[in-house]
């Protein structure tokens, strides 16, 4: 192994450095990323940016293909108008579990409707004992021999579904639930800065406590 303190010659030492030039053919030799497959609750470009929230679904107009939005660069973004540089971290980050199957809330649904999904309690036999589960089903369809089981929703007390964004069908005595796009529901939030953040987090405790002594005013 060559290293900074081995007795070569530091001219030698730098000839041995993989060019510049090199770096970035390799980078770019480099096969892009698949392009996956939208979901029945994700099947558009407006529908990932409004659901992944920060506000990127008013950049939909400039995002109109599902292969665009998966193959845009950030550099591309930027050209765009997405900005800050934040917002494009961000859904670059979300495009990269998207790939990886890694979704939201709804995500895995199977039977959506014009962005509109129904689950209902179903009794399933664990064991000897029966066990009320979520499951996905197509609209208006009581009875299913099977579904497929949602996650993210329980079924709480006699049989009440319950779960982030659920609306429960009123005449169904909360057997029945829908679930649609709203924006930011897979929005992860941001956290606030305390004290200034790390980078001002010295100074701001420093004038903190000059003030509590009375030196500051």
């Amino acid at each position: 192994m060559i290293t900074r303190s081995s007795k070569l010659p530091r001219s030698l030492l730098f000839s041995l450095q993989l060019p510049r030039r090199c770096t970035r053919a390799l980078h770019s030799s480099l096969s892009p990323p698949p392009i996956p497959q939208p979901t029945p609750f994700v099947p558009d470009p407006t529908t990932f940016l409004t659901l992944i929230g920060r506000q990127l679904s008013k950049h939909a107009p400039k995002i109109t293909t599902w292969d665009s939005l998966f193959s845009l660069t950030s550099t591309q973004l930027r050209e765009l108008g997405v900005e800050p540089a934040r917002s494009r971290r961000y859904l670059l980050w979300w495009r990269d579990q998207f790939r990886r199957g890694i979704y939201g809330i709804g995500g895995d649904l199977q039977d959506v409707v014009d962005g509109v999904a129904e689950m209902r309690v179903k009794e399933v036999p664990v064991g000897e004992s029966v066990k009320k589960v979520v499951v996905n089903t197509p609209p208006g369809v009581a009875e299913l021999a099977q579904g497929k089981l949602v996650q993210g929703f329980r079924v709480r007390g006699a049989g009440t579904i319950v779960g982030s964004y659920a609306e429960l069908v009123k005449e169904s005595g909360g057997s029945v639930a829908r679930l649609k796009v709203q924006e930011g529901m897979w929005e992860v939030r941001r956290g606030h800065k305390v004290h200034g953040g790390e980078r001002r987090r010295k100074y701001v405790l420093s004038q903190i406590a000059k003030k509590a002594k009375g030196t500051v005013k």
